[in-house]
């Protein structure tokens, strides 16, 4: 059997290995697991606010949303009321409107019929004095020579009194 003597340990070398790879370890730490650590803290931060930033802008939006279709059902509650009153005043307005014509429409028959009383009368009263003009003048001719102007007058006065009564 051959010797384990290709196979040596030297501490030495080992420990100048270990020492390599500790200071190598510690140049990388120092200047590059660092530095990219700091990147990605860096970047993890940027990402938590933009996140952040994302969701205030959703709760915006939201809130806004609830603000638009409240003011919107405020407006159309408003909307529906002035549809309601105008709808109120025209049937007010329409009703005054009606009873106006009403009695304007009773005025004017009462007039009506106030003047055709009025008509009435006149025509009764001109109707009368042309029967007693007629009436005179035919009894004037027929009894001229029998009665006298006074009694004349005084049968006029009669037959209007008959004709009144």
């Amino acid at each position: 059997m051959q010797s384990l003597s290709i196979i040596s340990v030297n501490i030495w070398q080992i420990l100048i290995s270990l020492a390599n790879l500790a200071i190598l370890t510690w140049i990388l730490k120092k200047f590059l697991f660092k530095p990219v650590r700091k990147v990605l803290d860096g970047r993890r931060e940027a990402i938590d606010e933009s996140y952040a930033r994302a969701e205030k802008a959703q709760a915006e939006a939201e809130e806004n949303r609830k603000n638009y279709a409240a003011a919107m059902a405020a407006a159309k509650q408003t909307a529906d009321q002035m549809i309601s009153q105008a709808a109120r005043d025209a049937e007010r307005r329409g009703s005054e409107i009606e009873t106006e014509a009403r009695e304007r429409a009773q005025e004017i028959r009462r007039q009506a019929e106030a003047d055709a009383l009025l008509e009435k009368k006149k025509a009764e009263e001109d109707m009368k004095h042309e029967i007693a003009d007629v009436s005179a003048q035919l009894t004037g001719k027929l009894l001229e020579r029998e009665i006298r102007p006074e009694d004349h007058r005084e049968l006029i006065d009669s037959f209007l009194q008959e004709l009144d009564g």
